[in-house]
């Protein structure tokens, strides 16, 4: 499945990333975001030789939702310093195996990467090597044993909601990395990021991008309150 696009314009691109599909390219080889934006833009504009892309942030890859490129060097300078600021508003959406104790709260935790491993370590004091991690949540709907939250992390850390959503006993629905989740049929993990405020790089202008809930069955079952 390729990637849909949301927003373009001289400066940016916008896509909403299908779960279990690469940010950028790795060892398996399978199409990845960055490469396919380069074939679309080559295609669309028939443009010759390179064409530029800005891998301004990344999604895991069994996650989905909005991912910004930037198409000028100019867009990504701006934009990745916005990231980098923390400048860039972010919201998710995660199906969590079990419903939080407190429908609402911030996760403040210190998280190190395992030496080797592909897995981050949440601690509730700091520790060598680890950096301070922050979000906040609320429930928007529970039905049986899952609850469907709201994320915003205020920080950009590896695989943060992720690690710390499973810290509070609420593990990602499919993220076996994370918890004792049993895998989604397509390998996905139950998060999408949903929404997505920033700065346009070369305007006075706030541009917010927002996707509905996916079609996936997961997903379908909360999707007569939200």
């Amino acid at each position: 499945m390729n990637p849909t696009v949301i927003f373009e314009d001289n400066h940016l691109l916008a896509i909403n990333k299908p779960f279990c599909m690469p940010s950028q390219g790795d060892e398996t080889g399978d199409l990845n975001v960055f490469d396919w934006a380069k074939g679309y833009l080559k295609e669309k504009y028939a443009k010759p030789g390179n064409i530029y892309v800005g891998l301004l942030h990344r999604l895991d890859r069994p996650t989905g939702g909005i991912l910004l490129l930037a198409k000028t060097s100019k867009a990504a300078g701006r934009l990745s310093q916005d990231f980098q600021e923390n400048k860039v508003q972010k919201t998710y959406w995660a199906i969590t195996e079990h419903i939080p104790d407190v429908a609402a709260g911030t996760l403040s935790h210190f998280l190190a990467k395992l030496p080797d491993k592909n897995i981050v370590k949440a601690y509730n004091k700091q520790v060598y090597g680890a950096k301070p991690a922050l979000l906040t949540y609320k429930t928007l709907q529970v039905v049986g044993t899952q609850a469907l939250l709201e994320v915003n992390p205020k920080t950009g850390r590896q695989h943060q909601i992720r690690v710390q959503l499973a810290s509070m006993g609420c593990t990602i629905c499919g993220d076996a990395k994370y918890g004792k989740s049993n895998f989604l049929p397509d390998k996905s993990i139950a998060l999408l990021a949903q929404k997505v405020i920033f700065k346009h790089p070369t305007k006075d202008e706030e541009i917010t991008l927002s996707l509905a809930l996916p079609d996936s069955a997961i997903w379908q079952r909360f999707q007569t309150t939200v």
